[in-house]
């Protein structure tokens, strides 16, 4: 099958691998349909996430259709069409009886941080992804989710990370009717977060971000009010969300970016020099910002372990910290409703699709903003 492969950082090919098979009972192969690019996935292209090896396949939002199902599976027929959360997660294990399917402790049992993800590092378990012909599916009568018979893969594609994403970082941050909530970064994590805010009963959200073409789009989509963090004269950007919030700061901030914000990528340096520029601007800006007795989210990945977190200004101002990777599973029916209810079209941010060959390509064009790129969505097999 053609697959996309790492070749180190800033470098994905396109190659044959083998197809993948049914390796234990409760296993199905899935035809992949289309595969999303997520941000999360550039964090591992640019070399960011320890022990990223080699040879992965990356890919952790996909849908497809079933191929091959191993004899211990009771839920999934052949041809059924299902999106796949990027969580590999065994449902019976103490953790995901409890609902925290994302820290599954079976599906990664050499890790006591990481539950087991497709298409990620090696941390994650070494399961290959979506971005790919076809996938190997794990634990299937967990995970995967029938996709109804009068919605699209494409209606429902961000079901599998991105949607449920920022939904729990609303969740999270125990918006209340009339709370002013902050979201850092217009990518989709945040776009989904801002939409969710709402959804959730803030009366008003405010993105942050430095990139025009995604701030009108974050206007547009989510109807948020926008912050230019550049015209806010950079570390401003503080002093301005507050001057919006009556001086106190917003009662919620979210980081939707991760270790990827202007000014804390890590590895730019070595040693101990790395360690002074490692901090994480989003969630610095998030912990300043926030009103005391606040709630800061953070969403966005940071793959190193080593961050320069405020703990002092966390502990003094009284913030209520929550960090977690998504619970894909819990989210799916309530989200389902909302797509078709119409209060979220998620598909409406994909700007960019291709084929499976076109992904180096569409990496570099995510990766450096370009061509007012939002979402990249690839489609190695027709529907």
């Amino acid at each position: 099958m053609k697959a996309l492969t790492y070749r180190g950082p800033n470098r994905v090919d396109v190659t044959t691998k083998p197809d993948p098979r049914i390796e234990h009972p409760d296993d199905v192969v899935l035809r992949v349909v289309c595969s999303a690019i997520c941000g999360s996935d550039l964090h591992l292209y640019g070399g960011l996430v320890p022990d990223t090896r080699v040879g992965t396949t990356f890919g952790h939002e996909f849908a497809g259709v079933v191929e091959e199902i191993g004899p211990g599976v009771k839920s999934l027929a052949r041809g059924d069409r299902v999106v796949v959360p990027f969580n590999i997660a065994c449902g019976t294990c103490f953790f995901c009886q409890r609902g925290l399917t994302g820290v599954c402790d079976r599906s990664n049992p050499a890790n006591d941080t990481f539950g087991g993800a497709f298409g990620f590092s090696h941390s994650t378990g070494g399961y290959d992804g979506g971005q790919a012909e076809y996938v190997r599916v794990p634990y299937a009568d967990v995970g995967p989710m029938v996709i109804p018979a009068d919605m699209s893969f494409e209606d429902v594609l961000f079901l599998s990370d991105i949607l449920p994403t920022g939904y729990q970082a609303a969740e999270m941050g125990s918006i209340r009717t009339g709370d002013a909530v902050a979201v850092f970064g217009a990518g989709p994590v945040g776009l989904f977060a801002a939409k969710s805010a709402w959804l959730m009963g803030a009366g008003r959200v405010i993105v942050v971000d430095h990139f025009d073409y995604r701030l009108e789009f974050a206007r547009d989509y989510t109807k948020a009010e926008i912050l230019d963090y550049r015209a806010a004269g950079g570390h401003d950007v503080v002093a301005r969300l507050r001057a919006m919030t009556d001086g106190r700061g917003p009662d919620v901030c979210i980081d939707a970016v991760g270790c990827e914000a202007s000014g804390s990528i890590l590895n730019k340096v070595t040693g101990k020099a790395g360690l002074q520029a490692g901090a994480p601007t989003a969630l610095c800006w998030a912990v300043q910002s926030v009103r005391r007795g606040g709630h800061v989210v953070a969403i966005g990945v940071y793959g190193p372990p080593w961050n320069l977190v405020p703990l002092g200004e966390l502990m003094n101002k009284g913030i209520t910290l929550r960090a977690a990777q998504c619970n894909v599973k819990r989210y799916l029916p309530r989200l389902l409703e909302h797509i078709r209810a119409g209060r979220i079209d998620a598909k409406r941010i994909i700007t960019h699709r291709g084929p499976l060959d076109a992904a180096p390509d569409l990496y570099h064009v995510f990766q450096h903003k370009l061509d007012d790129c939002i979402k990249c969505v690839l489609v190695p097999n027709a529907a």
